[in-house]
């Protein structure tokens, strides 16, 4: 005990308040803000191995919060805005409670607690995420000035704990992509590469480099463990000055985690700041932290050095027990056992009380009131007002169409439901159609035959598209907005590059399918009628397509998707003019049928085969329609135009897709 106490006793404890009052000095002492030991950051002139300077005075970020207050209240969260204050109502919780906290250039900080005690909350809040049925406020300072959401996604990078990729991509082509999109545009091609190749080899990926990232129960690919370390390695990849991490150990083997934190380490060595929540760490990995925020209730209980966490819990008679891992202790310490709430909440209550009264607690007080007055010009000019108009994408508008361009591709060939199984499913019910109305013949009875053929083409290729593409967008919401937010690529970049790379498929299966039914039903005509009714079926199919697209980017996830397309589709089918007369729609119900593909494509497929029919067989004692022109007659489409019927199919595509990238759009926006 005596050894621990002489050890305890070389750390100075005014260590934190000596260096957080030199963190506000003058501009001339900004290098070295607060790092333990001599200054680090003055003397780091190198470039790091992507070609970008590290360390350098301006790409330094000194991140403070103050008084931090979260309240759980989903109708408050709907009329407040991100920091605005709003009377507390009886239904809120109280889940962040005065949260005050600073991490500077060079720093590794760890946020530890046991689980409810609001680690991940707090790390929402300063990334801005997942805000939406929350009341928070605060204040945010990023060197000296109030946080901007954009400002901060350009400069900083998250580690989320929940590991989302694209399935079909491999573990060198996912880093590929994030490295053409995130690192800085003067950066050649050779030197991301470079810079791909070293982030595999750091975090032990190369056994996996060229192996799908796969989908869990659908398709084989990386281990758990070879996720998380991706994860990690997408961020690492661009050095951002600022970096967020939620609990990137989870998963791993105890020397893999103590790699990813050997990487974080070395990262705030050379002038990096790192914030991260970081549950159950070894005493190896928690040795690694240059200091450590343990929180509890959602109160800070401390926040300084890693050895004077040792220091506070002795003074107020909670010492660690020799060979103990202190994180175990100190978790255990803050934790509201079962049984014991009320005591465990009264012994939280007076260690949090004890910390904001001891000179740690007060000198971390006045360090984030000193960021936050603007007292360092040069700081100040660094992120001032043209840093917060920057655009938060890294990439040009065609970079990032390219590279999700090529991204939407290798998803969509290599998807063996889209290829295979939909190839299949085509040929078969073409087939099917087919053998059914197998050879018609120009007579009374094939009337109603051929333009059941003619609407049940419109009618499959409506479904099968419908329901083909209805998860294309929903599905892959939460990617999107996590790549979105990280400032990878824009909304309207990546709702264009997923249909330019479905395309070629939504043309060729259509086209097929017509090709294989039309000589089969016997359907009237040359070439030139074969071709218009292909393209008329295909421009019916991408009506559906888009319709498919307006659902699912409306709808919140793919089963709330699957369950409203079929009742919007029914509407529409029914004034497609063969289950209703077209001059028997209701005059109050008229407006449907010009929002109905059915209706156009209906028509124009009709007009197609009989306007140039003049001879019906008739027997005798039958009514009977003499020609064509009468069988359009009755059906009130005699006036029919095949080419203002296109021209509405491609009106109505281009209207629902428009209305489906608004809806995506709308998913974008977040609270400031």
């Amino acid at each position: 005990m005596e050894e621990k106490n002489q050890l305890l006793g070389m750390e100075n404890p005014r260590f934190d308040s000596l260096a957080l009052r030199r963190n506000s000095s003058s501009p001339n002492n900004s290098g070295s803000s607060g790092s333990k030991g001599p200054p680090r950051q003055n003397d780091q002139s190198a470039s790091d191995s992507s070609g970008a300077v590290v360390g350098a005075a301006e790409d330094q970020i000194t991140y403070s919060w103050n008084n931090v207050n979260v309240y759980s209240n989903p109708d408050a969260a709907a009329s407040s805005g991100f920091f605005r204050r709003k009377k507390k109502e009886s239904t809120e919780k109280h889940i962040l409670k005065n949260v005050t906290g600073i991490c500077r250039p060079g720093e590794l900080l760890a946020i530890m607690g046991a689980s409810g005690a609001g680690k991940t909350t707090l790390l929402n809040v300063l990334t801005h995420r997942n805000n939406d049925k929350l009341r928070v406020t605060g204040d945010l300072y990023v060197n000296g000035r109030a946080v901007d959401p954009d400002a901060l996604t350009s400069r900083s990078a998250y580690v989320q704990q929940d590991d989302l990729f694209i399935g079909m991509l491999t573990v060198r082509e996912q880093l590929k992509f994030q490295a053409m999109l995130r690192m800085d545009r003067y950066l050649t091609f050779d030197q991301r590469m470079t810079r791909v190749d070293e982030v595999i080899s750091e975090l032990g990926l190369s056994k996996c480099a060229d192996t799908k990232i796969g989908v869990p129960g659908r398709i084989k690919g990386i281990s758990g463990g070879e996720m998380k370390r991706l994860a990690f390695a997408c961020e690492v990849l661009t050095n951002p000055p600022l970096m967020f991490c939620d609990e990137p150990t989870s998963g791993l083997d105890s020397f893999m985690a103590q790699n990813v934190v050997a990487v974080m380490k070395n990262m705030a060595e050379r002038g990096k700041t790192i914030i991260s929540t970081i549950h159950q760490p070894s005493s190896e990995v928690y040795a690694m932290f240059d200091r450590v925020l343990l929180m509890a209730e959602g109160r800070v209980a401390f926040l300084g050095e890693v050895d004077a966490a040792y220091q506070f819990f002795n003074r107020i008679g909670l010492p660690c027990p020799p060979n103990y891992n202190p994180a175990d202790f100190f978790i255990s310490t803050l934790a509201v056992q079962p049984g014991k709430e009320e005591a465990c909440r009264r012994a939280i209550t007076m260690i949090c009380d004890e910390f904001s009264k001891s000179d740690d607690g007060v000198s971390i007080s006045r360090a984030v009131k000193e960021n936050s007055k603007e007292m360092e010009q040069q700081r100040y000019d660094s992120l001032g007002d043209q840093e917060v108009r920057k655009s938060p994408y890294k990439a040009s508008w065609w970079t990032q169409f390219r590279n999700v361009l090529w991204r939407s591709w290798l998803e969509v060939i290599r998807e063996p439901m889209l290829i295979k199984v939909r190839f299949l499913q085509v040929m078969a019910i073409a087939l099917l159609i087919g053998l059914i109305y197998w050879g018609q013949q120009l007579t009374q009875e094939g009337i109603t035959n051929i333009n059941g053929a003619l609407f049940l083409l419109l009618t499959n290729m409506t479904f099968q598209n419908v329901f083909g593409v209805v998860s294309t967008f929903c599905a892959q919401l939460p990617i999107f907005l996590r790549e979105h937010f990280n400032g990878m690529y824009r909304a309207d970049v990546y709702f264009l590059s997923k249909m330019l790379a479905e395309t070629p498929f939504h043309i060729t299966y259509p086209f097929a399918f017509v090709a294989i039914v039309y000589n089969m039903v016997g359907f009237t005509g040359d070439y030139v009628n074969f071709f218009i009714c292909a393209g008329i079926v295909v421009l019916v199919a991408n009506c559906a397509i888009s319709f498919g697209y307006m659902i699912s980017c409306m709808a919140k996830n793919l089963s709330v998707a699957l369950a409203i397309s079929a009742p919007f589709i029914i509407p529409l089918m029914l004034f497609g003019g063969f289950f209703l007369n077209s001059g028997s729609t209701p005059s109050y119900l008229t407006w449907m049928k010009y929002l109905s593909w059915f209706s156009y494509g209906n028509e124009a497929l009709l007009v197609n085969q009989w306007k140039e029919v003049e001879n019906i067989a008739c027997n005798k004692n039958q009514t009977c329609f003499p020609n064509g022109l009468a069988v359009l007659s009755f059906l009130h489409y005699e006036n029919g135009s095949i080419i203002y019927d296109v021209f509405c199919l491609l009106i109505l595509s281009v209207a629902y897709r428009t209305v489906a990238f608004f809806a995506l759009l709308a998913k974008t926006y977040r609270k400031q």
